[in-house]
């Protein structure tokens, strides 16, 4: 927060003015990382814009490359080969690792690393041709392949940690022993050393998979917009025109938080980064208001994990999710829409009870920004943000909406700002970020994907699934609540496009065997592996606000889970009624009545969970029937939000009458109760 936004706290006079968030950019989920200098910054900067022409070579085709049609195999490999040996240099390999030098063994990591892709890329149309990834590779080929394995599970290791190589690595060299007996239910098809990195470096299927496709294909073009909105300074606009619009709400502070996390989100994708960013921004103002600072730090983080799920711009693994479904990203950010809205509504609602029971007023709106004037400042950034939506959903061009968005945003931004207009230097900083982003991708995603190509090559996901229908007895409720269940202990280790892999490929083709949306399946695994970010023990998005907030770690990730509660229940309602996810016959218009009694449930569930419901006030006043009237809200609430139909026994106005009968009677109590205890205006007078 810039010095004259802690003054305006303190001052009622002056106004709230923040300087642009994203002024001193760190996108890296991990940060324990080195900065680049001198010549590896410039061959960084390089090596990005190469890999960004590439990119809208492939997709534009623009036919750089005269007289030759390069193959989706050379180009993902040239991907990998440009921006997979930075790994090395940017992220150190122990904690003992100089930042301000690279050792001599990360750069013979790099070389290593860009010779074996150059091989591999150079012998992916000669594969293809001849087979190779089933057998008869050359041995040189093997030889590459073999080092590739073990420089991508260093990679991941680097950027994901001990918890992600431990869970991939396994899988990874599963093929080897894959028809051991005592594997049970996991026995299938074995393969020797050379077939199985033959299929996994070769194939289309492993490392040249899924992931690698969908960055390969939609996200550098997503990141690049986000990162060119970053800097072209909407982080500033986003963030005022949030504090102009609820500021003066009750708990205004924190209401803001939310909503700016929310547009911040839109842009990066990226659960710490916006924390980051956000929060910095957020957090301190909260504090000022009354909010203690592990709350403080709980509410960011929740408004924060909801960047990978909110469109336009989501995370990777929304682009992975298109891939694994066959769908066009437009798709996928549709079906995302109603599942945000509920997420963020969700936190809104707790906020306000949190801060009608504590009696946090909002902030004076002589203190805030105007918002005309916030406007005035910034209408591009909604221009340049339309033009996305409309490319996505009416011309349905994803591959091409975010680098036309870009160059509008930079062509308006270069005209109306002088505050923001690019230079030279700005230029190569811009290539600079989006490198490090790329490469922290590339090697989880690259890793990931000899995750998939194991289940492929041994055949033992279709096995799998039949062995989860008869563990949960084709009940579909049992099987989901194993499969959040399971979703939550991988998203305690992993990165959520890895826990969404992990699961797309072990747990969905079980529900989907059910007769389950296979769009609202992918969704599922998605949200819970999201909420794996403020939930303990690892809880990173908490664990990052809590260092903003000053307040202790763990007790600011279990203040996340209560804050965020309300978003647990969320997913089984679009798994319930594929309409929550805009899928089925009439999506639109039922999918807006269920959310409607969604968001009507959830004021109930908020209520009961923070003691305060809204109309009809702090549930202290009850006495000793606080708590069960509490526990009977959030029960009525759940009942209410839950859609009906489908694998529910009961019918939608059945299940919607149910949920009243708890509701009405348990607030009439409450209402009297509370205004039992509540003085009249004549006994507050002195006698």
């Amino acid at each position: 927060m810039s010095p004259a936004a802690s003054e305006s706290v303190a001052a009622p006079a002056q106004r709230i003015e923040f300087d642009d968030p994203h002024a001193n950019m760190q996108e890296a989920e991990v940060t324990r990382v080195r900065t680049l200098r001198g010549a590896w910054r410039w061959v960084l900067v390089v090596a990005t814009a190469v890999t960004i022409l590439l990119c809208i070579n492939q997709q534009f085709s623009l036919r750089f490359f005269l007289g030759y049609t390069q193959l989706n195999t050379e180009y993902f490999y040239l991907l990998i080969a440009l921006m997979l040996p930075f790994t090395f240099l940017i992220f150190p390999g122990t904690e003992r690792s100089p930042l301000d030098r690279i050792p001599w063994y990360d750069i013979l990591l790099f070389v290593l690393t860009f010779a074996c892709a150059i091989i591999l890329m150079r012998s992916v149309r000669k594969a293809a041709e001849a087979g190779w990834e089933f057998g008869g590779a050359p041995t040189y080929v093997i030889v590459a392949g073999v080092i590739m394995w073990v420089v991508l599970m260093e990679a991941l290791r680097r950027t994901g940690g001990w918890s992600l190589l431990l869970s991939v690595l396994p899988f990874t060299v599963y093929p080897l022993f894959a028809d051991a007996k005592w594997l049970g239910p996991f026995r299938g098809t074995q393969s020797t050393l050379e077939q199985a990195t033959a299929y996994h470096v070769l194939s289309g299927e492993s490392l040249l998979g899924i992931p690698i496709q969908a960055f390969a294909d939609t996200v550098i073009g997503f990141l690049v917009f986000g990162t060119a909105l970053m800097m072209t300074g909407a982080g500033k606009f986003f963030i005022n025109i949030a504090f102009a619009l609820c500021g003066t709400f009750r708990g205004g502070a924190a209401k803001v938080c939310i909503f700016a996390s929310g547009l911040l989100g839109m842009m990066s994708g990226s659960i710490i980064s916006n924390v980051l960013t956000a929060g910095t921004m957020t957090i301190p103002v909260m504090k000022k208001s009354g909010f203690r600072a592990s709350y403080a730090g709980a509410i960011e983080a929740c408004a924060s994990t909801g960047a990978v799920l909110a469109p336009p711009v989501m995370g990777a693994t929304a682009f992975v999710i298109a891939q694994f479904l066959n769908v066009s990203y437009a798709d996928v950010a549709l079906a995302a829409i109603i599942p945000a809205a509920l997420y963020y509504i969700g936190l809104f609602m707790q906020v306000d009870s949190y801060a009608a029971r504590h009696g946090l007023k909002g902030i004076p709106r002589s203190e805030l920004p105007k918002v005309w004037d916030t406007i005035k400042a910034g209408w591009y950034y909604v221009f340049v943000i339309a033009l996305l939506i409309v490319m996505l959903l009416y011309f349905k061009r994803e591959s091409h909406a975010p680098f036309y968005a870009t160059a509008l945003l930079l062509v308006l931004n270069q005209i109306f700002s002088k505050e923001t207009r690019w230079t030279s230097a700005t230029v190569s900083k811009f290539l600079e970020v989006n490198g490090r982003t790329f490469v922290e991708l590339v090697g989880i995603l690259a890793g990931c994907g000899l995750l998939i190509g194991a289940f492929s090559m041994t055949g033992v996901v279709s096995s799998l699934a039949n062995d989860l229908l008869r563990i949960a007895g084709d009940n579909a409720l049992l099987l989901l609540v194993m499969c959040a269940f399971t979703s939550l202990v991988l998203g305690l280790g992993l990165t959520t496009t890895a826990c969404y892999i992990f699961l797309a490929i072990l747990v969905a083709p079980a529900l989907e065997k059910l007769g389950l949306n296979r769009m609202a399946v992918h969704m599922f695994i998605f949200y819970w592996g999201m909420l794996s970010s403020i939930t303990p023990p690892v809880a990173i998005a908490s664990f990052a606000a809590a260092g903003i907030a000053g307040s202790p770690a763990m007790k600011t990730g279990w203040e996340s889970m209560w804050v965020g509660s309300i978003i647990y229940f969320i997913p089984f309602f679009f798994v319930l009624n594929p309409a929550l996810v805009l899928q089925g016959p009439n999506p639109y218009l039922e999918g807006l009545g269920l959310m409607a009694l969604a968001g009507f449930g959830t004021l109930f569930i908020c209520g009961g969970i923070q003691g305060y419901q809204a109309f009809v006030g702090d549930l202290r006043g009850a006495g000793a029937l606080e708590w069960p009237l509490r526990v009977l809200l959030i029960i009525g609430g759940f009942v209410v939000a839950t859609p009906g139909g489908g694998i529910m026994p009961l019918s939608q106005m059945q299940v919607t009458l149910i949920g009243l009968a708890i509701l009405v009677p348990t607030v009439l109590v409450a209402l009297a109760l509370i205004r039992r205890q509540t003085p009249m205006p004549n006994q507050l007078r002195a006698p």
